[in-house]
Protein backbone atom coordinates (compact mmCIF):
# COMPACT_ATOMS: atom_id res chain seq x y z
CA UNK A 1 0.00 0.00 0.00
CA UNK A 2 1.49 3.15 -1.17
CA UNK A 3 0.30 6.51 -0.33
CA UNK A 4 0.52 9.31 2.25
CA UNK A 5 -0.07 9.42 5.77
CA UNK A 6 -1.54 12.61 7.54
CA UNK A 7 0.28 14.49 10.24
CA UNK A 8 3.62 12.43 9.62
CA UNK A 9 2.81 9.12 10.71
CA UNK A 10 3.93 5.97 8.75
CA UNK A 11 1.42 4.30 6.08
CA UNK A 12 1.36 1.26 8.33
CA UNK A 13 -0.06 3.07 11.30
CA UNK A 14 -2.26 4.94 9.64
CA UNK A 15 -3.99 2.28 8.13
CA UNK A 16 -3.80 0.20 11.30
CA UNK A 17 -5.64 2.84 13.39
CA UNK A 18 -8.23 4.32 10.74
CA UNK A 19 -8.81 1.10 8.63
CA UNK A 20 -8.27 -1.43 10.93
CA UNK A 21 -9.09 -0.19 14.38
CA UNK A 22 -10.88 -2.15 17.06
CA UNK A 23 -14.21 -1.25 15.41
CA UNK A 24 -13.28 -2.15 12.46
CA UNK A 25 -15.58 -5.18 10.13
CA UNK A 26 -12.59 -6.65 8.66
CA UNK A 27 -9.92 -7.45 11.62
CA UNK A 28 -6.26 -7.90 11.01
CA UNK A 29 -6.02 -11.25 11.29
CA UNK A 30 -9.01 -11.85 9.18
CA UNK A 31 -6.62 -10.16 5.92
CA UNK A 32 -4.91 -13.32 4.28
CA UNK A 33 -2.75 -10.81 2.42
CA UNK A 34 1.37 -9.84 3.05
CA UNK A 35 0.01 -6.29 4.08
CA UNK A 36 3.53 -4.36 3.24
CA UNK A 37 3.27 -0.30 3.47
CA UNK A 38 5.55 2.39 1.24
CA UNK A 39 5.63 5.89 2.58
CA UNK A 40 5.77 8.04 -0.21
CA UNK A 41 5.76 12.74 0.32
CA UNK A 42 4.22 14.91 -1.82
CA UNK A 43 5.64 15.66 -5.43
CA UNK A 44 7.34 12.43 -5.19
CA UNK A 45 7.33 9.34 -7.68
CA UNK A 46 7.99 6.08 -7.66
CA UNK A 47 8.61 3.12 -9.87
CA UNK A 48 6.20 -0.36 -9.96
CA UNK A 49 7.80 -2.27 -12.68
CA UNK A 50 6.93 -0.51 -15.63
CA UNK A 51 4.60 1.62 -14.27
CA UNK A 52 5.73 5.50 -13.04
CA UNK A 53 3.22 6.79 -9.97
CA UNK A 54 3.79 10.85 -9.67
CA UNK A 55 1.86 12.47 -6.61
CA UNK A 56 0.45 15.88 -6.03
CA UNK A 57 3.00 18.39 -4.82
CA UNK A 58 0.87 19.26 -1.66
CA UNK A 59 -2.01 17.90 -0.19
CA UNK A 60 -5.32 18.00 -2.52
CA UNK A 61 -8.06 20.36 -0.76
CA UNK A 62 -10.19 18.40 1.90
CA UNK A 63 -10.46 18.57 5.76
CA UNK A 64 -8.39 15.25 6.46
CA UNK A 65 -6.15 15.87 3.37
CA UNK A 66 -5.86 13.66 0.68
CA UNK A 67 -2.94 12.71 -2.18
CA UNK A 68 -3.90 13.01 -6.28
CA UNK A 69 -1.93 10.56 -8.30
CA UNK A 70 -0.50 10.23 -12.22
CA UNK A 71 0.21 6.73 -13.56
CA UNK A 72 2.08 6.25 -16.43
CA UNK A 73 2.91 3.46 -18.70
CA UNK A 74 3.82 3.08 -21.82
CA UNK A 75 3.39 6.64 -22.94
CA UNK A 76 -0.52 6.88 -21.67
CA UNK A 77 -1.35 8.88 -18.04
CA UNK A 78 -4.09 8.56 -15.77
CA UNK A 79 -4.77 11.18 -13.25
CA UNK A 80 -6.61 10.37 -10.00
CA UNK A 81 -7.88 12.88 -7.89
CA UNK A 82 -10.59 11.81 -4.74
CA UNK A 83 -11.53 14.15 -2.30
CA UNK A 84 -10.70 17.19 -3.32
CA UNK A 85 -12.21 20.55 -3.55
CA UNK A 86 -11.79 23.49 -5.93
CA UNK A 87 -10.79 26.73 -4.48
CA UNK A 88 -13.03 29.72 -4.07
CA UNK A 89 -10.74 32.22 -6.24
CA UNK A 90 -9.14 30.29 -8.64
CA UNK A 91 -7.89 26.41 -9.93
CA UNK A 92 -5.73 24.32 -7.98
CA UNK A 93 -2.53 24.36 -9.43
CA UNK A 94 -1.40 21.66 -7.98
CA UNK A 95 -4.04 19.34 -9.29
CA UNK A 96 -4.44 21.50 -12.96
CA UNK A 97 0.00 20.89 -13.22
CA UNK A 98 -0.89 16.94 -12.08
CA UNK A 99 -3.27 16.44 -14.67
CA UNK A 100 -1.44 18.33 -17.17
CA UNK A 101 -1.96 16.96 -20.59
CA UNK A 102 -3.46 13.33 -19.05
CA UNK A 103 -4.95 10.99 -21.80
CA UNK A 104 -7.66 10.68 -18.68
CA UNK A 105 -8.37 12.86 -15.45
CA UNK A 106 -10.79 10.92 -12.91
CA UNK A 107 -11.88 13.78 -10.80
CA UNK A 108 -13.87 14.14 -7.50
CA UNK A 109 -17.34 15.83 -8.57
CA UNK A 110 -19.65 15.00 -5.85
CA UNK A 111 -21.90 18.18 -6.75
CA UNK A 112 -23.31 20.64 -9.29
CA UNK A 113 -22.60 24.07 -8.52
CA UNK A 114 -26.50 24.71 -7.09
CA UNK A 115 -26.01 22.09 -4.90
CA UNK A 116 -22.42 23.11 -3.88
CA UNK A 117 -23.49 26.80 -3.54
CA UNK A 118 -26.62 26.41 -1.90
CA UNK A 119 -27.65 28.82 0.71
CA UNK A 120 -29.50 26.63 2.56
CA UNK A 121 -27.77 23.75 2.61
CA UNK A 122 -24.13 25.21 1.31
CA UNK A 123 -21.15 22.19 0.78
CA UNK A 124 -18.37 24.50 0.63
CA UNK A 125 -15.54 23.44 2.99
CA UNK A 126 -16.43 19.56 2.90
CA UNK A 127 -13.97 18.58 0.51
CA UNK A 128 -15.91 17.50 -2.99
CA UNK A 129 -16.08 19.52 -5.54
CA UNK A 130 -18.65 20.03 -9.04
CA UNK A 131 -18.24 18.74 -12.33
CA UNK A 132 -18.66 22.18 -13.32
CA UNK A 133 -15.21 22.94 -11.42
CA UNK A 134 -13.99 19.09 -12.73
CA UNK A 135 -14.78 20.65 -16.61
CA UNK A 136 -12.73 23.98 -15.72
CA UNK A 137 -9.51 22.09 -14.36
CA UNK A 138 -9.84 19.59 -17.28
CA UNK A 139 -9.75 22.42 -20.16
CA UNK A 140 -6.85 24.41 -17.75
CA UNK A 141 -4.83 20.91 -17.98
CA UNK A 142 -5.38 20.38 -21.86
CA UNK A 143 -6.87 16.26 -20.39
CA UNK A 144 -7.88 14.21 -23.48
CA UNK A 145 -11.02 12.80 -21.32
CA UNK A 146 -12.85 13.74 -17.93
CA UNK A 147 -14.59 10.71 -15.61
CA UNK A 148 -16.72 12.41 -13.34
CA UNK A 149 -16.72 10.24 -9.80
CA UNK A 150 -18.01 10.21 -6.95
CA UNK A 151 -21.28 11.27 -7.49
CA UNK A 152 -23.66 12.30 -4.02
CA UNK A 153 -25.20 8.98 -3.28
CA UNK A 154 -28.37 10.76 -2.90
CA UNK A 155 -28.64 11.53 -6.94
CA UNK A 156 -30.52 9.12 -8.52
CA UNK A 157 -29.51 7.57 -11.64
CA UNK A 158 -32.03 9.58 -13.72
CA UNK A 159 -30.39 12.97 -11.95
CA UNK A 160 -26.79 11.33 -13.04
CA UNK A 161 -28.17 10.27 -16.57
CA UNK A 162 -28.67 14.36 -16.90
CA UNK A 163 -25.29 15.29 -15.27
CA UNK A 164 -23.79 13.34 -17.91
CA UNK A 165 -25.53 14.99 -20.66
CA UNK A 166 -24.14 17.92 -19.41
CA UNK A 167 -20.55 16.65 -18.89
CA UNK A 168 -20.73 15.69 -22.34
CA UNK A 169 -21.84 18.89 -23.64
CA UNK A 170 -19.24 20.92 -21.43
CA UNK A 171 -16.27 18.84 -22.34
CA UNK A 172 -15.52 16.37 -25.22
CA UNK A 173 -14.19 13.37 -23.96
CA UNK A 174 -16.38 13.68 -20.65
CA UNK A 175 -18.44 11.15 -19.03
CA UNK A 176 -19.30 10.13 -15.88
CA UNK A 177 -18.10 7.02 -14.24
CA UNK A 178 -19.68 4.01 -13.20
CA UNK A 179 -18.49 0.83 -11.10
CA UNK A 180 -17.13 -2.03 -13.73
CA UNK A 181 -16.48 0.85 -16.17
CA UNK A 182 -13.50 0.11 -18.57
CA UNK A 183 -11.98 3.11 -20.42
CA UNK A 184 -9.82 3.25 -23.16
CA UNK A 185 -7.22 5.66 -23.59
CA UNK A 186 -7.51 8.19 -26.34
Amino acid sequence: IHGTAPEGVSMARHFSEHVLHKNSPVPIKEIKADLKFYDLNFGEATTLGEVKVATSSTSLNHPNGAIGYRVMWQGHSVVYCTDTEHLPDRLDNNVVELARDADLLIYDAMYTDEEYNNPKSPKVGWGHSSWQEAVKVAQAAGVKQLAIFHHEPNHSDDVLDQIEVQVKTAFDGGFLAREGMIVSLK
